[in-house]
């Protein structure tokens, strides 16, 4: 555990907090005014956040390249008409977003963090519509329903794509 001081306008405060939030566990914000009043002290408690997804290297080690898997969801979307297993379709989809959202300036909050992250729901929600239980989504050991995927959507996708990947 370790504590975090930053110093930053008032208007910066929030969006601050929220990034502390996204890439530590945080305790309670405390905010005092500078002596010159102009700008605040943010002071939080913070710990790493411990990762229970596989690593965006390994998940994706054996992946083709990602021009290629652009090449496959592009056929995958006229084959799901014609009988490609949805749920392969999402999974990949939704992990070629995020190898693409890897890359970004922004991987967490940009574009293309944006759209990996509405694909890893909509994978979660075909997963969870299925119900088949804990080793139902290909043997990860967290369910679309857990807290933690929920939080992280994209962490489930790098879950169930390294499970996938293995057994193909």
């Amino acid at each position: 555990m370790f504590e975090i001081r930053v110093i930053c306008t008032p208007a910066e405060a929030d969006e601050i907090t929220k990034s502390l939030s996204a890439t530590f566990r945080t305790g309670q914000v405390r905010q005092h005014p500078t002596r010159d009043r102009q700008r605040v002290r943010l002071y939080v408690t913070a710990e790493q956040q411990v990762s229970h997804w596989p690593a965006p290297e390994t998940a994706y080690a054996k992946a083709p390249s990602i021009i290629s898997e652009i090449g496959w969801t592009a056929r995958g979307v006229r084959d799901c008409l014609h009988g490609i297993q949805v749920r392969e379709f999402w999974l990949r989809k939704a992990a070629l977003l995020d190898r693409i959202a890897l890359t970004d300036d922004d991987p967490v909050h940009g574009d293309a963090a944006t759209l990996a992250t509405e694909a890893a729901r909509r994978l979660m929600e075909i997963d969870d519509a299925a119900g088949l239980g804990p080793s139902g989504y290909a043997d990860g050991p967290y369910t679309p329903d857990h807290p933690d995927s929920v939080r992280q959507p994209r962490g489930y996708v790098r879950q169930e794509y390294a499970l996938w990947n293995r057994h193909q």
